[in-house]
């Protein structure tokens, strides 16, 4: 079996393997016509279920061969132009590129001597988006798995920064529509029950300022700690901004550690046109950061940076075997001592190529695109009296629901977009996401190809009004 370990003598087997596997994905991507078979759990499950896992093939074509029946075949591919569900991106390829290398060498960026170079590319990136950001020369970070990671780790840090051994007194504030990782955080952290206080949003889906000055001031009163404000700049549903100067503002007035989960609107650091939508940001103690969402980076792409690198030592352990304390005054550069992860890949490297090949406006282009794809998505659902549209987009997302002329029951109406929603992902026609929306379901469109045109958006609209009315015209032949 050595002969499948990668070293010297192996070199042509895994070019010849890797172009293969390769030359299979192209294959897929150049006919793919539509973002999913339709294919179900139990039609799949079956087919898997049946492989025995202890008769390998010996062969890589015959691998291959099975892999594309069970996973090539029927995979949801973000790169289709009516792929308009999740924060999902197609990639570019100088990422992908880099994705190859880094697999191959399997660099680990936990310590110096395990990745050498890696280290310096990854530090030189953070150093990159903290100045994009403005967080300032001491600026610091590092990479992590995603979004929910870097969230976590900015709360620790913020938990230890508010100095106070009672626990049950800090209290986190983030608005009713954040990351569902912040209450996460919260639990994982060892913070109470009530810790996380929901601070309500506007018609526009920001956080209200006055009703967070209103929750900071009675949380001093009652004698709890303010360890930190959570503001999102872009909602996972709405795409919101919070008004970040203004936080900022009451952040510095009542001592409370200011985070903000950028993880979809760190696009706009790259951006041409709508830079000054993230105005405010630079004021941040912690910024999240999903490269994966809107830089076109495959998963997992993600970063928690921090405005003054001293406080990433809440998160530094030494161990004689991995990064013992004398290597600190021998100023060796172990990623470890600021991470929550030990063993972590070289993810860094996939934007690293991206900007060497492309450069950073070629992925604010790219943003700016679907940004402006929302703004015409937006100015369609608006004209048409089939749907209801919840907010205009400040990112790329659209909310929305199918409004049928003669029904008047909300819960009829639910049950149609919930039936719509259904039958399109089950046609493979074009895949779309859900929410709830005052306890209403809603659908949701989440822009971030700039192949999707405003075409595309309308012949979906039309798919999702024509599976609602079948559902309802249905439903009125059982009432019958």
């Amino acid at each position: 079996m050595r002969s499948h370990l990668l070293n010297d003598t192996t070199a042509e087997l895994y070019r010849r393997s890797v172009t293969e596997g390769v030359e299979r994905v192209a294959a897929k991507l150049a006919t793919t016509e539509r973002p999913f078979t339709g294919v179900t759990v139990d039609a799949l499950a079956p087919r898997i279920d049946e492989i025995d896992l202890d008769r390998p093939l010996h062969d890589t074509t015959a691998v291959l061969d099975e892999l594309e029946e069970v996973y090539l075949r029927d995979a949801v591919y973000f790169h289709h132009p009516r792929y308009l569900a999740h924060l999902n991106c197609p990639v570019v390829i100088p990422a992908v590129l880099g994705e190859a290398v880094l697999s191959a060498v399997n660099s680990s960026l936990d310590t110096w001597d395990q990745s050498a170079g890696g280290t310096l590319i990854e530090r030189k990136l953070i150093d990159w988006t903290t100045a994009r950001i403005g967080l300032g020369p001491a600026a610091d970070g590092v990479f992590t798995s995603g979004g929910t990671q870097s969230n976590l780790q900015a709360l620790l840090l913020a938990r230890e920064e508010a100095k106070t051994g009672d626990l049950a007194k800090l209290r986190v504030f983030a608005s009713e529509v954040s990351h569902f990782s912040v209450k996460k955080s919260a639990k994982l952290l060892g913070l109470g029950p009530d810790a996380v206080v929901v601070v309500p949003v506007d018609q526009d889906k920001r956080m209200r300022t006055v009703a967070l000055a209103h929750e900071l001031e009675r949380c001093v009163q009652d004698g709890l700690v303010p360890m930190a404000v959570v503001a999102t700049a872009g909602t996972t549903d709405f795409g919101s901004i919070d008004p970040l100067p203004e936080i900022a503002g009451l952040c510095q007035q009542f001592g409370a550690w200011l985070h903000v989960d950028a993880a979809y609107g760190c696009g706009l650091l790259t951006s041409l046109k709508y830079r000054d939508r993230l105005t405010g940001i630079e004021h941040a103690d912690s910024v999240t950061v999903d490269y994966h969402k809107s830089f076109f980076q495959p998963v997992s792409s993600s970063a928690v940076l921090v405005r003054d690198a001293a406080t990433l030592r809440h998160a530094t352990y030494h161990a004689e075997y991995l990064n013992p304390r004398r290597m600190v005054q021998e100023r060796i550069p172990n990623q470890v001592d600021k991470s929550l992860q030990t063993t972590r890949r070289f993810d860094a490297l996939k934007l690293w190529m991206t900007l060497r090949v492309m450069g950073a406006d070629g992925i604010g282009e790219l943003f700016d695109e679907v940004v402006d794809l929302a703004r015409e998505g937006w100015r369609l659902l608006a004209a048409d009296p089939r749907f209801d549209v919840v907010v205009e987009p400040s990112l790329s997302t659209l909310v929305f629901r199918y409004i049928p002329a003669a029904v008047t029951d909300p819960a009829e109406i639910d049950r149609a977009n919930l039936y719509a929603r259904k039958a399109l992902f089950a046609s493979g026609d074009a895949v779309v996401a859900g929410t709830k929306v005052a306890d209403r379901h809603y659908l949701k469109f989440t822009l971030l190809n700039p192949e999707t045109k405003a075409s595309d958006i309308a012949a979906v609209l039309d798919l999702i009004a024509g599976h609602a009315e079948q559902y309802l015209g249905e439903s009125l032949d059982r009432a019958s």
